[in-house]
């Protein structure tokens, strides 16, 4: 299947503004992260009851960003009590790639928080600048929940912009309030957990109930929201269905951001709306669009509403243009998309309930197809990739690349070298395609990283080349997939 990237990354952009400090004391420079790598790693993290490792690459710019700030946390954690300890692995150093792979490191930086010896694993959700990550982690390291004992300490402790989850319990012991932990411990890195004997501490909600029951809290819709099933997975059901909007708004507001990622990472089909939320008259988009969220909960789509200001990276990532707001996108779990632009309020009710039935066509990203493709490696599109390569008739070695891409940039001259080898070769076609502004939709092309090439020979058999990177290796590969070819058609001929 194509590469489904992540959409959240196209809107990290906005979390990435920081600063760089200096470690240097007393002249000299000493550092607190603590470097690990494959032949050290198992036996420091199985001594720690607590540890995070930042897994990183030394040509990232968000990588080189962070740095500063992590040494500055580790040197402000070193001196707490217990002292919490951050470690660092260059998960592009070839040694550590198997460790890179066993904590699914799926780009950089990547950060984990290993509790229990590295018994358990949970991904780092933190800040990524100094204070915030020490405040974070301070938490992380204590309790998983935290008791209330008067009305102060939940005043203090219900932050009215955040999800907090409250369990109301008669006594601290039993199956509920052993459940109400084993929760609390499992999504801690998402969410902040309490627990008291008394509901009347709490700012909103029934106060004489004398539990168990569990109450979350949140700065959206119904405010609170009571829920009285314990069975962890229905606990954990109830939490992560409760704690997205209605409609997710995604603004320049910072208090919005940690909803706008819930809303990525949820399982649900998402339903997007772009506009200009300045412009007047958008208040219909709005009503009409909530309306149709209101009418199509808990049938598995979250709806969000972006603003345009904020939404330019989720323009790039989509391949399509302010000019078409208001716009509506659904992106489903597969990767395939439903665009309809131009969007009027009256349109969204009929056009969701179309695609619901299965009436609207997938909407495809492709750049422009190039008016001139005369260099010698030839230009794939989205809108060309069946023409070009699947009903060319040819032997098509076809790179899927990224222009940041270090690798790739280092490929192109040698594949060039193989273009202008065949390029008398009327039944050989050398091909990129930039696998960011295209989408990938056919299912015999697992484009994981960059660069992935693969080769379609003229009679149709697809197979990923997984060679070294050398002008005569890859033309050895051709040549060879050609004499298979060719004997396979000529046993054709036999029979």
């Amino acid at each position: 299947m194509g590469r489904i990237v992540s959409v959240w990354l196209a809107f990290a952009v906005i979390a990435c503004s920081l600063t760089a400090i200096s470690a240097e004391e007393s002249g000299e420079s000493k550092e607190f992260v603590l470097t690990l790598d494959q032949s050290n790693f198992t036996d420091t993290v199985s001594k720690h009851d607590f540890i995070v490792v930042e897994f990183y690459a030394p040509w990232c710019g968000h990588c080189k960003n962070l740095a500063p700030e992590y040494e500055k946390a580790a040197s402000m954690l070193s001196k707490h009590d217990p002292p919490i300890l951050l470690a660092k692995v260059d998960a592009n150093e070839e040694s550590n790639k198997d460790l890179a792979s066993e904590y699914e490191v799926r780009g950089f930086p990547t950060l984990k928080i290993l509790r229990n010896g590295g018994k358990n694993v949970q991904e780092y959700k933190g800040p990524r600048e100094a204070d915030g990550i020490v405040e974070y982690l301070k938490k992380q390291s204590g309790p998983a929940s935290a008791e209330m004992k008067s009305a102060e300490d939940a005043s203090s402790f219900i932050d009215e912009k955040k999800i907090v989850i409250v369990g109301v319990f008669p006594k601290f012991s039993g199956q509920e309030f052993d459940n109400y932990m084993a929760l609390a411990e499992k999504l801690r890195s998402d969410y902040e957990f309490g627990h008291t004997l008394d509901a009347k501490y709490l700012p909103r909600g029934e106060s004489s109930v004398t539990g168990p029951v569990v109450r979350l809290f949140k700065p959206f819709d119904e405010l609170f929201v009571d829920f009285k099933d314990f069975n962890v997975e229905a606990l954990e059901k109830f939490v992560e269905e409760s704690s997205i909007p209605l409609v997710t708004l995604f603004n320049n507001d910072p208090s919005n951001h940690p909803f706008v990622i819930k809303f990525y990472n949820s399982p649900l089909v998402k339903a997007m709306l772009f506009a200009n939320l300045s412009n007047e008259g958008v208040d219909s988009l709005k009503s009409k669009f909530r309306e149709v969220a209101e009418q199509y909960k808990g049938q598995g789509i979250g709806f969000l509403l972006g603003d345009l200001e904020a939404s330019q990276a989720a323009f790039q990532y989509f391949g399509v243009q302010e000019s078409q707001v208001p716009l509506i996108i659904i992106l489903e779990n597969d990767g395939k998309k439903y665009l309809k632009p131009y969007l009027e309020a009256d349109h969204i009710a009929p056009w969701v309930k179309d695609y619901k039935e299965g009436k609207v066509p997938p909407y495809v990203k492709s750049e422009p197809i190039p008016v001139e493709n005369n260099e010698p490696v030839k230009v794939v599109v989205a809108d060309t990739l069946d023409d070009m390569v699947f009903k060319s008739g040819k032997n098509v070695l076809l790179e899927f690349y990224a222009p940041w891409c270090g690798h790739c940039q280092k490929l192109a001259p040698i594949l060039e070298e193989v273009a202008v080898h065949y390029e008398n070769d009327a039944k050989v076609l050398i091909a990129k395609l930039d696998a960011t502004a295209n989408d990938i939709v056919d299912p015999n092309f697992d484009v994981r990283g960059y660069p992935t090439v693969y080769f379609r020979s003229a009679d149709g058999n697809i197979s990923a080349y997984e060679g070294e990177r050398t002008k005569e290796d890859i033309i050895d590969f051709i040549e060879k997939n050609r004499e298979k070819t060719a004997h396979q058609e000529a046993l054709k001929d036999e029979l």
